[in-house]
């Protein structure tokens, strides 16, 4: 019995996480039940290592989790401001005390199902580590809404199970205008479209929106 007290106690602390990210070093609390709460994962990492981030930039992180993406690109856009959404209460919690933690003022986290509480603004980057499985009605609201919020030249970055590659590549060209592959691995793809100054075209009603895996 006292041994399995002990290990009740020990599963709900937190995780302690070290991040060095571009020379910049983060800590970071987790806990479970929020994704990869032992290690930053190898989608997340894969899209840090290929963000263009100026110090001036205005960003958004999309389904934050406990903060790895926002959190870092505070850091190297200090001179701008960085929002921090998720769905889930329990990564707002852990993205909030995270930010305290590193003491980040320039960031803010609050609860938000996609873009739907976050107030219309323009930001410069966007970024999001897309779930494999929300299902391809939000993938197109996630595209038509980071259009929207975006400025003029801004970029829309996603990290993605490389299955997917095929339907953002349509996606993003139908709605953006604009697709570019970044970096594709045998397990994850990084991507991004850029809002163009027009108009892109229409979005063609087909069969073949549906994501394939």
């Amino acid at each position: 019995m006292k041994e399995q007290r002990l290990y009740d106690q020990q599963i709900r602390q937190d995780q302690n996480l070290q991040s060095v990210q571009r020379g910049h070093a983060l800590t970071f609390k987790t806990t479970w039940g929020l994704f990869s709460p032992r290690a930053i994962d190898a989608g997340s990492q894969m899209l840090l290592d290929f963000l263009d981030i100026k110090e001036t930039d205005n960003c958004l992180d999309l389904g934050c989790g406990y903060g790895i993406l926002g959190l870092s690109m505070a850091v190297w856009a200090p001179q701008g401001k960085t929002v921090l959404v998720d769905k889930d209460f329990v990564a707002i919690h852990y993205s909030e005390k995270n930010r305290m933690i590193n003491r980040i003022d320039n960031a803010e986290c609050f609860l938000s199902n996609g873009f739907d509480q976050i107030p219309l603004q323009q930001f410069d980057v966007i970024v999001s580590n897309i779930p494999a499985k929300v299902g391809k009605e939000m993938l197109y609201i996630y595209l038509f809404d980071a259009l929207k919020y975006l400025k003029p030249g801004g970029s829309f970055y996603i990290v993605t199970i490389t299955g997917l590659r095929q339907f953002f590549k349509r996606g993003f060209t139908e709605v953006f205008g604009h697709y570019e592959k970044i970096k594709q691995g045998q397990t994850y793809t990084v991507a991004r479209g850029i809002k163009q100054e027009t108009r892109p075209a229409r979005l063609r009603q087909s069969p073949e929106h549906t994501p394939t895996s």
